[in-house]
């Protein structure tokens, strides 16, 4: 049967405090998943407030889960169970980022599941104000830092995608690769599907290409548009199409 007094002291690391350190690790990292599911990143509301939740909760457990057990003859590090959330999501991370060809993607989501996961254990140690400023450093980057980045002088290798839909038969690809080339732009990968539909009554192909070079692609997309059999074209800076 326990000690009465264990159970006073167990009893009393379950109150107000932890409940409230808890609340808050939920409604700050509730928020970074209203962002991410705002904007429609692969990881939303549901991810990140269960990362955050936890991540607070397993480090209410390191600070007040062992006191029962804890006396003369056995020694608890706290932060043992913390450093371990740090290389757990690291796994969690790790599955979010992918290559495909030269371009990296899910850096920025990783990072984020990774901020929310620092920012829980920052409520569950109690440390309110660092969990608030670093939710509101959130904000500045995922929100203000884009608008910076746009202003910046742009590098002339920056990566583009390019998707043209365009008639069948009629030797239009060939008018696209050279007017990309011709405006300077380096071909680096070419992709072509028939489509399965028609597009206004007649044939049709989508080609996909990986450009780099002087980054301005919309130039290049109204050239491409007034091109006689030409029905869609869209572009994708990779540079700034953040995960």
């Amino acid at each position: 049967m326990r000690d009465p007094s264990v159970t006073a002291v167990v009893a009393s690391v379950q109150g107000w405090k932890q409940m409230r350190e808890l609340g808050l690790a939920f409604a700050l990292t509730s928020l970074i998943g209203l962002e991410r599911e705002w904007r429609h990143k692969p990881t939303g509301l549901r991810t990140h407030t269960l990362v955050g939740v936890g991540a607070a909760l397993f480090v209410l457990v390191s600070k007040y889960g062992f006191s029962d057990v804890s006396g003369a003859h056995v020694v608890l590090d706290p932060s043992r169970v913390a450093a371990q959330i740090v290389t757990g999501i690291g796994f969690i991370g790790g599955g979010l980022i992918f290559v495909r060809g030269d371009a990296v993607r899910g850096l920025t989501t990783a990072a984020i599941v990774w901020m929310t996961t620092a920012i829980g254990m920052a409520c569950g140690a109690g440390l309110a104000r660092v969990a608030l400023v670093a939710t509101g450093g959130h904000f500045l980057v995922v929100l203000a830092y884009p608008r910076l980045l746009a202003a910046l002088p742009r590098s002339r290798h920056v990566g583009f995608q390019l998707r043209v839909v365009y008639e069948d038969g009629r030797g239009i690809l060939r008018q696209i690769l050279a007017e990309s080339t011709r405006r300077g732009f380096a071909i680096v990968q070419v992709s072509t599907r028939q489509l399965e539909q028609d597009v206004q009554g007649t044939s049709a192909v989508a080609v996909t290409l990986e450009l780099r070079g002087q980054p301005n692609a919309e130039a290049l997309a109204v050239a491409l548009s007034d091109l006689d059999g030409v029905f869609e074209v869209a572009t994708t800076d990779n540079a700034r199409n953040g995960d």
